[in-house]
Parts: C-alpha cells; structure tokens; sequence
C-alpha cells in the first residue's frame, strides 16, 4: 500500500511538473456562468430550481460583492459606458427580456426590449370579447386561436386562455378582456462592439441577439437601438469585430444549423455557412472562425464561409473560448469535453491538455488581478478551478506551426565560400551597371526577334488559327495508321458568333516523289459556326528508306492566292514499308 501511494504521488508531481499550468484555486460552489473583468471575476449564479439567482463578484479569492436577480441570466459581459475616470466596466447582465446594468457594484439601468406587433388574428379575437357581452363560452375564440397553432401570440392573455377548460374560458374573457395585448420576445446571446477606438479601455456597445431573430446594437449611455439587423433564425451565439462608427463584423451561430455574417449598414446577412450538425460555441481566431458542433466536431472556416479544415474531439463538446496570450502573440481555442479534459487548438492542431476534476461547462481566459494569463473555469456540480499559465510555457513549435513541415526548417550545411565565388561577387558588385544594360540589351533583343516571328507567322497564315475578324477559323489535324497507307483527318471549326463561311478551299503541298494523295484539293460545304466539320483523305507512302516530311495544309478563300490559315502535318515513319 506504501508503495502504491508513493509512486502514484510520484506520477502526480511528474505530471505536475510537465504542466504549462499553475494550480490556484478550486472551489465546490454553484456558479455556471462566468465573466472575466479585470481585476475581478463576475459570476451569474443560476441558483437552485429556479430560485436564489444571483450575480456575485469575486476579488481574489474571496467574495466582494452579490446582488439578487429577479430570473434566470443568459449572459454576462463587462463594458465600458463612457470615459470618466476612473475608468470602471460596468457589468450587462440579461434575464429574459431584460438587460440589468450594474455600476460600481449597484444597480444603474435597466433596458427592456421594445415589444413586438400583436397578431392580426389575436387582436381581432380580442376586439371581438369586448363588444359582446358573452362570448359564447369562448369556444369560438378557441377554435379561431387553436386553427393558427404556429402563430406566435402574446405573452398575456391568449397563452392562459388556451389553457383554461371550456366552462372556464367565460369567466376569463369577462376578467381579462379589458387587458392590453402585449407580445414580448426574450434576449437570447450578447456581446460587445468597440464605439469607435479599438483600444483595450475603449467605450464598447452592447450587442444582443433575440428570440424574434434580431441583433440590436445599444448605444452604451443613452441604452437606445443603434442598428437592427434580421436573421433567418434564432441566434445562439454572437462573435463581434471592428468598430460601430468605421467597420464591424458580426458572426452569428444559429439555432437552424448555421452561421450567419452581418456587416455594417447590411439588415440581412451577407454570407451564410451550413454546418453539419448545431453549434456549441463559436469563437474567432484573427480572421477565421472555429466552430464546434453537436457531431463530437471542431471546425474552421473562413470569413466568406470557405470551410479549412475538422477535427474530430474524442468526446461531446461541452464549451469553447479563445485563448489569447498577447506577450507571445500566441492564440489557440479552448475546448471543455464530456470527459472531464479541456484540449486546446492552434487551427486543427493540439498543443495542450487539462485534466479536470468534473465537467466544464464554462470557460474563460484573461488577466486576473496582478496575472496576466489566468484560466477560469466552472464545472458541472458547480465548482470553480482558477489556473495561472506558467511564464516559462512554451506550446511546442511542431504543434503550431503553419505550412510545411518543420524539417524543411533545418539549415542545410552550406559549403564554405571559395575564392572563385569571392571573386566573381566582387566582380559582379563593380560591373553591376555594365551587366544591367547587357542583360536588358539582350532581353529586348529576344523580344524583337520573338515579335518579328509573330508578324511573320500572322501574315503568311502559317499559324492553324485566323487573324482576321471577317473568317474566323480554327483547325486541327490527326495522322492514323502505322503506313504505307494514313488516314489523314482535317476538323475544321468556324468560331464566328452567327455567321456562316462559304465558298472555301482545301489544298494539300507535299513532296510528290515521298507521298502520293488519292485527292489533294476539297471544295470545304458551308461552315456553321460552332460545329466541327470533319475532312477525309487518304496519304500513301512511295518511300522504303525510312523517311518522312511534312505536309502543308491551307485553307484560301475562292478567287484569293493568300491563304487564310496554314497548318504544318509532321508524318510518321512508314513501319510497313521498313519492316518489308
């Protein structure tokens, strides 16, 4: 037993000490949600069925500060309002559809969202209930509401209504009828957006996405809607760039299985990614974005949806969030699993593991008091882990690095420099004039030649392709058969847009004494442009010593001696005649 304990407390430093990892802090307690806001830790505690939900703030280790809230948050962010001093974040805090601000640890605004239009038909129902004194029992309210089943009605009455019993529903139109119809949505994701500096300290808006499929962006005093854009579907997650007053980006995950990206001045998405499975997190690394989904997979695209790469993670995804070490510029995605480890990826690749006691199921990085890099995470039984990077870490190069493999890094052993190349260099720095204007002297040479070749070819029609707009024309030639007798194929092609060429000439120029043609010279049919008109000959082969030659194909036009275009024929060597 002794020596069991020892070498599994052995086991456990060696782990320790191979750690990128500081141990500070763990804590059993129920705070599912965090927010990092430097030097303090903002916690939304979800509380116990329903109840006891509140916002605590930690310093250190310890607790500072707690405020109740009056239902369940969906997010928590820290900003900045204005520029006084001191320079204070406040903390956004949603609950339904309601967004608390707290300032300087107390409760400064609350903003509501602005309600929705009522449906047609609700309010046609209800209109109804007032003008007669008795409803009919309100069957025939029910019948017209429960005929819609799909439409969204409001918050209060309609919801109750549909739920009373028949002899009940009487009752409840004579007590409710004189109610307002109010259809109220419930903020569903938030983040923040630079105001227009993209300095750290900088005042920020407050972005947020709702159950009706908006994104509103608030303006961080007054709290009123700066910008409105729609989705095709709920948001769940928002990731926001660049600056409200300049250029900014927002990324979008949704409840429909895809990602979404607005940009400034657009009321409608731009680009649209289809994922595979429903997102779990979203998190951007400099200009791509990392996607994990509900499949057991981590994803990257880019910003126009062009998908990078996928990695398959050995358990479900729990939470995702950035890592963003700015003393060393370094990057990577953080990733809480189902069993109990957080991996981290550079793009697809793993540079980092941790081994937790429970699940994790929020995650955040930043500076912490006097630390700079420091890991918090909350777990699934409601336990709080704070871990503090080592400053001597370094995420190993092979796991991080882009491109080609680190090998083709390696120096090669270069010989020593020589004399010769010692001299040749000195030469080469003294004449360095003298060699310019040779070499371009001897470049514009070799252009002038190629341009006189070209002019050339162009006026004699010794190019298979017509220079001149009037007959446009291309052709091609096959040579078939081993010999004496080829099959020689000619595919002509009128490339003109609609019209037609007529009255054409095919002649043949070949060395009478090597070849002979069953016929040299074709009247060619009318060439309809676009289609391919095949022309047939046969070529005979006089010679036994093994030679061939080349023959010259032209194309005139009835009437002219230039030909329109010329093609040069490399025939084979006869193997019938050589091999008899």
């Amino acid at each position: 037993m002794a020596a069991a304990s020892s070498s599994s407390s052995s086991s456990s430093e060696s782990n320790e000490a191979n750690s990128k990892w500081l141990d500070a802090h763990y804590d059993p307690m129920h705070c599912p949600s965090v927010c990092l806001s430097p030097p303090q830790l903002v916690v939304g505690d979800l509380g116990m069925a329903g109840h006891t939900m509140r916002l605590k703030v930690y310093r250190g280790t310890g607790l500072a500060s707690e405020s109740t809230l009056l239902d369940l948050p969906s997010a928590v962010v820290t900003f900045l309002m204005d520029q006084n001093e001191p320079r204070t974040p406040a903390v956004a805090v949603t609950s339904g559809p309601f967004v608390y601000v707290y300032k300087n640890l107390r409760p400064y605004f609350k903003f509501t969202l602005p309600p929705l239009d009522a449906n047609p038909l609700e309010l046609d129902v209800w209109e109804q209930a007032k003008e007669v004194s008795r409803w009919g029992g309100g069957t025939l309210g029910q019948r017209r509401l429960c005929h819609y089943p799909t439409i969204p009605f409001s918050v209060s009455p309609t919801p109750r209504f549909l739920a009373q019993d028949v002899p009940e529903m009487e009752n409840f139109v004579n007590l409710h009828k004189g109610q307002p119809i109010k259809r109220q949505t419930v903020i569903t994701c938030m983040s923040t957006l630079k105001k227009n500096m993209a300095d750290e300290d900088a005042v920020s808006c407050l972005v947020i996405g709702t159950e009706s499929a908006d994104v509103l962006i608030l303006d961080p005093e007054a709290f009123t809607i700066l910008a409105k854009m729609t989705l095709p579907s709920v948001p769940a997650f928002l990731d926001v760039m660049g600056q409200f007053d300049v250029e900014y980006r927002v990324t979008v995950a949704c409840r429909d299985g895809s990602i979404y990206i607005l940009r400034r001045e657009s009321k409608r998405p731009k680009y649209c990614i289809e994922l595979s499975a429903q997102p779990v997190g979203l998190v951007r690394v400099h200009k791509n974005i990392v996607v994990g989904c509900s499949d057991e997979t981590l994803q990257g695209y880019t910003q126009k949806g062009k998908k990078l790469w996928t990695v398959y993670l050995p358990a479900p995804l729990m939470t995702m969030s950035l890592l963003d070490q700015k003393s060393r510029g370094f990057q990577a995605v953080m990733v809480g699993l189902a069993n109990q480890e957080v991996h981290m990826y550079r793009d697809k690749n793993l540079v980092d593991i941790i081994r937790t006691q429970d699940v994790v199921t929020s995650i955040c990085f930043g500076r912490y008091g006097r630390e700079d890099n420091t890991l918090i995470m909350t777990t699934k039984g409601g336990g709080l882990i704070i871990k503090i990077l080592k400053r001597t870490a370094v995420f190993e190069e092979k796991d991080t690095s882009l491109g080609p493999p680190v090998a083709q890094s390696i120096r090669l052993s270069v010989p020593k420099k020589t004399r010769l190349y010692v001299d040749q260099t000195l030469r080469e720095r003294e004449n360095a004039v003298a060699m310019h204007r040779v070499f371009q002297m001897d470049l514009y040479r070799l252009r002038l030649m190629a341009a006189r070749a070209y002019v050339k070819a162009l006026e004699s029609s010794l190019v298979p392709v017509t220079s001149t707009l009037q007959e446009p024309l291309k052709m091609n030639a096959v040579v078939q058969g081993i010999g004496p007798t080829f099959k020689l194929t000619l595919h002509i092609q009128n490339t003109s847009a609609g019209r037609p060429s007529i009255n054409l000439l095919v002649s043949f120029l070949y060395d009478q004494s090597l070849y002979a043609m069953k016929r040299a010279f074709f009247k060619t049919p009318m060439l309809v442009p676009g289609l391919n008109y095949p022309i047939e000959t046969f070529v005979e082969c006089l010679s036994d010593k093994g030679i061939s030659d080349v023959i010259k194909v032209f194309v005139l036009r009835e009437g002219q001696s230039m030909p329109l275009l010329t093609a040069h024929i490399n025939m084979p060597v006869s193997e019938g005649l050589v091999a008899a």
